[in-house]
């Protein structure tokens, strides 16, 4: 297997390369010059043996499909050294997993260090989780009430129907509109499995027309935010992509200001009782590519 001290570049297949985020992802590794990506020919990147054969082949393995895929290309893996890296919904609760945010906790970070199997948050759940688990953890939030959270959105996150939707002009599109109104997102088991919650937090995510970019936020009270500020910089002291801007830095919170970038910021504004936590971040960054890529960093060797 491919180590960092060991000689040649490490050997990445992304399947399911020609959508959204194997696209992202795609780019991002073209840029890292240890990694070499290896690919069937653009006829064969459907076909079962074709398939198999890079997944055994590959020291990194990045899934970029719908989660019945993901699950079949799993199956497919028998190379006991090959490391997989799924973007889907299909694993992110499943037990042997390791949850691929490794600044939530020290815990996270060494689980992904020795994990074959590493799991890509979803993007809403990434903002949501950087601010409710430290915040459950200190006693800010209650694991057992109910958690109210909102998130902005560009159109990006829907994949490339959604995209072309919206810039071919076929469908006249709204400034923004809320969805999943029955409860249901899909990223509900994980924010509540990766928090600890009691009961899945209400989540209602806004679309808005623009690319990508992401602001996801909730709001606490009965705790001055100055004290919720003080604390979140202290647990996000050691992380390079996790940056607590100033308290109260924003009287307004724009969607796109960490578009093309690698990290998150996060926001606390408020008052002696009351606080909103925000978590802005590129939805195709650390919403997505870029926590899959960074996951790669981790576990191989070269964060």
């Amino acid at each position: 297997m491919h180590s960092k001290e060991g000689c040649g570049k490490m050997r990445v297949y992304i399947d399911g390369s020609v959508g959204t985020t194997g696209l992202a992802l795609e780019g991002r590794l073209l840029g890292l010059d240890y990694v070499e990506i290896i690919k069937p020919d653009g006829r064969l990147r459907k076909d079962l043996a074709t398939r198999r054969k890079y997944l055994n082949a590959a020291d990194v393995a990045f899934l970029c499909l719908p989660d019945d895929a993901a699950i079949e290309a799993v199956a497919m893996v028998d190379n006991p050294t090959t490391v997989v890296i799924d973007a889907s919904t299909a694993h992110r609760t499943t037990k042997g997993w390791a949850y691929g945010f490794p600044e939530l906790s020290k815990q996270h970070r060494e689980a992904i260090k020795s994990a074959n199997h590493i799991s890509v948050p979803g993007c809403h759940a990434s903002g949501f989780s950087a601010l409710v688990f430290p915040a459950i953890k200190a006693g800010y939030i209650d694991a057992n009430s109910p958690v109210f959270c909102q998130s902005l959105t560009g159109y990006s996150g829907g994949g490339n129907q959604m995209i072309a939707e919206y810039e071919d002009g076929s469908v006249k599109q709204s400034a923004a509109k809320l969805y999943s109104l029955q409860l249901a997102h899909k990223h509900l088991p994980e924010m509540q499995h990766v928090c600890g919650l009691a009961n899945p937090p209400v989540f209602t995510p806004i679309l808005v027309n623009a690319r990508q970019g992401m602001v996801t936020y909730i709001q606490t009270t009965g705790y001055p935010a100055k004290e919720i500020w003080e604390y979140f910089n202290e647990y996000y002291a050691s992380e390079r992509l996790i940056k607590i801007m100033a308290l109260n830095a924003a009287s307004s919170l724009e969607l796109e200001g960490m578009n093309d970038m690698e990290g998150m910021e996060i926001y606390i504004c408020g008052n002696d009782s009351q606080a909103v936590l925000a978590a802005r971040f590129d939805n195709l960054g650390k919403g997505s590519s870029g926590a899959a890529v960074e996951c790669m960093k981790v576990r191989m060797g070269y964060e």
